[in-house]
């Protein structure tokens, strides 16, 4: 099975960016989207951001996420 889990993007350095994970942050990969500033929520596979949300998906998909978590 493949997961992919939303994140906030508090930091980019050029093709990379620190993403918030609900508290931990990582470094991300962002060379496959355009245009990804700082306050953009994405969706991360594998160290790669693979799509932007909008902050109502991104809630939406976090909110989905804990409950298959609990």
């Amino acid at each position: 099975m493949c997961l992919a889990v939303p994140g906030k993007v508090l930091e980019v350095r050029g093709e990379k960016a620190i993403v918030d994970f609900g508290g931990i942050k990582r470094e991300v990969m962002v060379s496959f989207l355009d245009d990804v500033r700082t306050g953009d929520y994405v969706i991360v596979h594998v160290g790669f951001a693979i799509q932007k949300l909008t902050a109502e998906e991104a809630a939406e998909a976090i909110k989905d996420l804990k409950q298959i978590i609990s």
